[in-house]
């Protein structure tokens, strides 16, 4: 990551270049109202149906259509799965998505995963890394399989990058797996709870079962596309969901790393999912 020559300021009368939606937490399920993990909000599982229809009638008739849109995970409730209809509820979720003129970005939440593994969410329709851009000449900046997480232009010299906020999780994957030990040992270093959802009585409350965090190898895959943008000039958007009680995820590399959060989250604009009930963030 270089540092950014000054992109320049925009007058009051300058005409937007172009625009895109975003919309997140859509959370569906065939289910009656209810409330939150801890009971202080309440959801509206059905009637967030009719949110999403309504945001799409809105794109599809702004004068000026949004080059694309930014789901930003959670698109169906994880009961889901306790009613053993996370693949119905999925398939009306993006049957109605399908009513969208523009194409449409998935990012995963925690969500997803409780309704299915990654592999199944690899070969769904939530994959939509085929709408990637591949820079010729610089093969670092190809994401690996490992995991989903990818990068693309929707207007030249802007470049949007899309990470896997739980590419390190418990969530989604083999607990055979040395990932999920991994991920699973960190947790209960952390948090002596019996029930790993909770934060209760911890000093570093993102040690909860359903956070996730970066890789050291996405990391430095998203360190090769910063640079490159920046060499080129190109204004950069971050895209993440961030189901976080704190500012950071679950697992830091290093400290170098942190700091490399830190810096990237200050000095690119970044467009989060998830709201923090406490801060209304």
């Amino acid at each position: 990551m270089d540092d950014k020559p000054n992109p320049g300021t925009l007058s009051e009368s300058s005409e937007p270049l172009f625009s895109f939606g975003v919309i997140a937490d859509i959370q569906y399920a065939d289910l009656e109202d209810g409330y939150n993990f801890h009971g202080s909000r309440r959801r509206y599982y059905r009637h967030s149906l009719l949110h999403l229809r309504g945001a799409i009638e809105h794109w599809n008739e702004e004068s000026s259509a949004p080059c694309c849109v930014l789901q930003l995970g959670d698109i169906i409730d994880g009961y889901n799965a306790q009613y053993k209809a996370s693949e119905k509820s999925l398939e009306l979720v993006m049957s109605t998505f399908q009513t969208l003129k523009a194409p449409v970005h998935h990012t995963w939440g925690n969500h997803e995963f409780y309704n299915f593994s990654r592999d199944y969410l690899t070969n769904s329709k939530l994959n939509t890394k085929f709408l990637e851009d591949h820079i010729v000449h610089h093969p670092e900046t190809m994401p690996s399989e490992d995991y989903y997480a990818y990068h693309f232009v929707p207007f030249p010299k802007f470049r949007f990058i899309l990470l896997d906020a739980y590419d390190l999780s418990v969530l989604g994957v083999d607990q055979s797996s040395p990932k999920y030990q991994q991920c699973l040992q960190m947790l209960r270093e952390h948090n002596p709870n019996t029930e790993l959802n909770s934060p209760q009585g911890l000093s570093e409350p993102q040690f909860v079962q359903f956070n996730g965090g970066f890789s050291q190898e996405q990391l430095n895959w998203l360190n090769e596309v910063l640079t490159f943008s920046d060499t080129n000039q190109e204004k950069v958007v971050i895209i993440l969901i961030e189901n976080l009680t704190v500012q950071w995820p679950l697992y830091k590399a290093s400290k170098k790393y942190a700091s490399f959060l830190e810096q990237i989250f200050v000095e690119y604009l970044c467009i989060k999912g998830y709201t923090n009930e406490e801060t209304n963030y």
